[in-house]
This record gives C-alpha cells, structure tokens and sequence, in this order.
C-alpha cells in the first residue's frame, strides 16, 4: 500500500483538531455540553483510527523506534510542564501534590490533559510493532496478539482500552489492504443516522457500538464535504492536518490564556465569536511556536527533524 498523503485524511485531521482546541476551551465546554459530548465520542478514536490505518513504519524496529522516541521527547516536556501547571493554576483538572512521584506516574502510567492521547498512541504503536513480528502475515494472529496485549494494559490501569481498539481497527483496514476512502463511503445521506444516533444520550461512548456507529457515519459526512470544499480552504485545511502535533502540544498554552480576554466577549451570549477568535488564536500560535522552533534550529532536539512544521503542498 502506498504511503503517498491522503489529502482527506489531513482534511479529517483537520476538523478533528479543531474540535479538540475547541472544545477544551472551558467557557464552550460548560455552555454546550452536549456538543461536547457528542465531539468527545468521536474526535480522538478518529484521530487513533487514523494513526493505526497509517502506522505501517512501525513494522520496522528502527523506524518505530525512533518514531516513539520523537513523539516521547514532546510528549514528556508538555506533560510534565502541565503537571506543574495544574498544581500551580487554579485549573479544574488540579494536581494537589507535585512530587518526582506524582510527576513520574503522570509520565508513564496516568498522563492528565490532552496528552493521554500521545501516552496512548506510543502504547499502540508498541503494541503495533508487537503483532506485526508475532505475526508477519497472519492478520487473525495479529489481531489476537494486540487485542491480548491491549487488555493487558487495560487491566493494569494503564490504557483505556477502547482507545486502543480504535487504533487497532485502523491497523486493520491497513492489513487488510482496503481503501480508507472506500470504507467510509462518502455521502451526505450519513447525517440521516448521525442526527439519529446523538439524540440518545446511550449512544455518546465511544466504547458502545452507538458510539462506533457515530464515529464511522461522521467520517462518512466529513468525505462527502471534502469533495465540495473550495480549492483555498482544502489547502488551509490541508495544511492543518499536516500540522496537528504541534497544535495538539502547543494549544493549551493558549486555551488557558483566552481565560484572560474572555469578559471581552461579553456582548455575545452565544460564545461564538470567543470561540471563533480562541480556536484561531490557538491553531496560528501552535503552530508559529513550531516555526520559530525550526527557524531557532531547535526543532531537531525537540522533534528530531528540522523542520516540523509541513508546508501545505508537502
């Protein structure tokens, strides 16, 4: 299978990051809850679905290992300046000790703010590189091999194993050599079910098959509205998803900053133009933090490339 971009799975990537920055604003998240319980049923076991369909450089020891080692490095910065944060801030996510202990658990085992993700996509990957050199050709044996290491961990407390099995589905449509625009059929007849779907609360969990079934008809809708994007707001988007590392590391610098100018936006009721301004403020910061980086040469201790931040035609 080719490893060439799909210029659609950076347009998903897009939309998913921007629903994570969004939603992680605390004033959206308290005034509309239920949309962001519908978001959270989906946005991240779609970022992993899409992780495990285009982790295939993980078969290979040295790659994989180094891919790990890169996504480590940023990961143990971020989530260790977060934890002095959240026990210095009057945050809500709140650390009540900070001891090389509590920092150490929070880096290996129990990672808090956005960066589980990250703790979780370096398990998957692991486990990825795992089922393939138990299994070279046998996608069944695979399958059994990450789904048992899988429940290992989860039973350890240390992954919650819905999320990984949203990567393994993803490493499954890879294995099994089918096409991701194919899968997700592209077509806007899937809000018919997605409307339908989010009107039970039952259906928001991502571990229930009401929350799959939302997760696959919102990829679907998100294709179809691919094909009629206009060509500048593709390549925006495009060079958002190309770019989401940064932002995912990055922005809640700057969500905990909107707290500041937030009475600003007191004649909109509504939050949405906080929201409009604090989403836009966080993707452009996260990503100007990522090129100063690059232009200060510091991107190769930090990222291990120098240059992490891809141009929109890369």
């Amino acid at each position: 299978m080719s490893l060439q971009r799909i210029p659609e799975i950076d347009y998903l990537k897009c939309v998913l990051i921007l629903l994570m920055v969004a939603f992680h604003l605390v004033y959206i998240g308290d005034n509309y809850p239920y949309a962001k319980q519908i978001v959270y049923t989906f946005h991240m076991p779609g970022f992993l679905l899409i992780s495990g369909y285009l982790a295939q450089s993980m078969k290979d020891l040295r790659k994989g290992g180094r891919k790990v080692l890169w996504i480590f490095i940023p990961y143990a910065c971020m989530e260790l300046s977060y934890a002095v944060a959240s026990y210095l801030l009057p945050v809500r996510e709140r650390i009540t000790e900070l001891s090389a202990g509590v920092l150490l658990d929070k880096l290996f085992l129990h990672p808090i703010g956005p960066y589980w993700y990250l703790h979780t996509l370096m398990l998957c990957f692991i486990l990825y590189h795992l089922a393939c050199r138990c299994a070279p050709g046998n996608v069944l044996t695979r399958v059994v091999v990450f789904g048992l290491a899988l429940f290992g961990l989860h039973a350890c407390g240390i992954i919650y194993w819905a999320n990984g099995l949203y990567f393994l589905a993803g490493s499954v449509l890879c294995w099994c050599k089918l096409d991701f625009k194919s899968f997700f059929q592209p077509t806007w007849i899937a809000v018919i079910p997605l409307v339908l779907l989010c009107f039970y609360p039952e259906n928001l969990d991502r571990s229930h098959l009401g929350g799959i079934a939302i997760t696959y008809f919102c990829f679907c809708l998100l294709l179809w509205s691919y094909r009629h994007m206009p060509s500048r707001l593709a390549r925006l988007s495009g060079f958002i998803g190309r770019n989401t590392l940064p932002v995912l590391l990055f922005s809640p610098v700057f969500t905990l900053l909107s707290r500041g100018y937030l009475p600003l936006f007191s004649f909109d009721s509504t939050g949405i133009c906080f929201l409009l301004v604090s989403v836009s403020l966080a993707v452009a910061g996260s990503i100007g933090i990522a090129w100063a980086m690059d232009r200060l040469h510091l991107s190769a201790y930090f990222f291990g490339k120098a240059q992490s931040v891809h141009p929109a035609n890369a």
